[in-house]
């Protein structure tokens, strides 16, 4: 699996500008939430995503932002990672099916059962879960695996 620093940082800022507008604050109010004394050029530099977040930084800003910083990152993942921003996978049913790869048996069953219907599923975060745990592999993996037989 590939990461493009550039978009995850951007992704991340943007829920974190989507967090403090759900809270209805400004960056100055925000800021003055926060432990460390930072810049509001700062705080939107790690917003727009053109500046990166140390790791401390930004559980401080969730922490001010009554978030939990597993929460925030799970979506960010969720969005750089799946096929679109709300976070499905498109599987290609014949391509499953097609693939010969024993790890990929419990795939190959249930795409081989929806054929007859369709030719092409999306599959959102709980599902993909679901089948990696069946193919005994990560979620993260799996996407990687479904997409490169998309691609085929």
């Amino acid at each position: 699996m590939r990461i493009d620093g550039a978009t995850y940082q951007k992704v991340l800022g943007d829920e974190i500008r989507k967090l403090r507008k759900q809270r209805g604050w400004t960056r100055k109010e925000l800021n003055s939430k926060l432990q460390s004394d930072i810049s509001l050029q700062t705080l939107a530099t790690y917003e727009l995503g053109t500046r990166q977040c140390s790791v401390v930084r930004f559980v401080e800003i969730c922490v001010a932002l009554d978030a939990l910083p597993h929460d925030l990152m799970a979506r960010v993942h969720d969005r750089v990672f799946a096929d679109t921003p709300i976070g499905r996978v498109r599987v290609d049913l014949k391509r499953a099916v097609a693939d010969t790869r024993p790890e990929l048996l419990p795939l190959r069953r249930w795409a081989a059962e929806l054929l007859t219907g369709q030719e092409e599923v999306h599959l959102d975060k709980v599902a993909l879960d679901r089948l990696a745990e069946l193919c005994g592999m990560e979620t993260g993996v799996l996407v990687e695996e479904l997409r490169e037989l998309s691609a085929r």
